[in-house]
């Protein structure tokens, strides 16, 4: 029979875990974890009280979960992890656009627009109408017919549709398909800062370090095609109060764009919109797979 202690604890559950499993990442995940997990506890001498109080707020962040929320990416987010994994698995560097988190909010199945097609299924009066136009090239800068933009972003209420129970389905929401020259182009409304969710444990944690729940404006892109990396990112609004401490530390200099407005009517006769109206031009580099 084994006496387990604080001495020997740590290397007997890690043997526990290593010893059987055939796979080399298996031993190199659990071990790290394991050895990281024990050495932070001893590291603060976590008492029993602190211990219960994680497990329940990780049992809190749980039962917040459900198919238009997702709080435990919002806490990966908020601790960094989120973009700790990005950046290990998309290095900084090549001739594609840098990548940034998911965020909680992405709903697969997105409804498919037309070239230009408006993803605005309501019309706010603090709206400012928005022009997003550009290409997607693969590395070497040649345009990539057919590319898919999955687009999404949050209204000037700053809510994201799922939040908000008087705004209709896939509000803000769309797939979009380039043209045999690479471009798309989409028709919704500039974004704005916006709080992320502070009614869970995730905003009690925020609150108990002091720190702010905002993000910069921006929209979401996830863009793919075939032969490529898919690539999952935002653009940010040049000027943003908040790109120096977004909430989920996801902000990078290339992603920010320039939202101009616009007083040419017929530019915006072509797209259903009156002036003025807000402008964005953004490319996006995909990298090969």
């Amino acid at each position: 029979m084994k006496d387990f202690t604080v001495e020997n604890l740590t290397e007997e559950v890690v043997k526990a875990y290593t010893s059987k499993t055939d796979s080399p990442r298996m031993k190199q995940v659990f071990s790290s974890l394991i050895t990281h997990l024990h050495g932070f506890v001893k590291d603060v001498e976590l008492t029993e009280a602190e211990w219960f109080a994680a497990i329940q707020f990780l049992t809190a962040t749980g039962k917040k979960c459900d198919d238009k929320r997702q709080e435990f990416i919002l806490l990966s987010d908020t601790l960094g992890a989120s973009m700790l994994v990005d950046s290990i698995n998309h290095p900084k560097g090549g001739a594609g656009t840098e990548s940034t988190v998911l965020g909680p909010f992405y709903v697969p199945g997105a409804p498919e627009m037309p070239f230009g097609g408006d993803v605005r299924r309501r019309h706010l009066d603090a709206a400012n109408p928005c022009l997003v136009t550009g290409k997607v090239c693969d590395a070497e800068g040649k345009p990539l017919a057919g590319a898919t933009l999955d687009i999404w972003q949050t209204a000037a209420n700053a809510l994201y549709d799922v939040q908000d129970s008087d705004a209709p389905e896939w509000n803000l929401r769309g797939q979009f398909t380039t043209n045999e020259r690479g471009e798309y182009a989409l028709v919704t409304e500039q974004p704005v800062s916006y709080s992320v969710p502070t009614d869970g444990p995730v905003g009690d944690m925020l609150a108990a370090a002091g720190r702010h729940a905002f993000r910069p404006a921006h929209l979401h892109f996830l863009v793919s095609a075939d032969g490529h990396e898919t690539l999952t990112t935002h653009v940010f609004v040049k000027g943003d109060e908040y790109l120096d401490s977004d909430a989920v530390f996801a902000t990078k200099e290339t992603l920010v764009g320039d939202f101009k407005v616009c007083d040419d009517a017929e530019r915006g006769k072509q797209f259903g919109l009156t002036v003025p109206f807000v402008t964005l031009a953004f490319d996006f580099g995909l990298m090969a797979s």
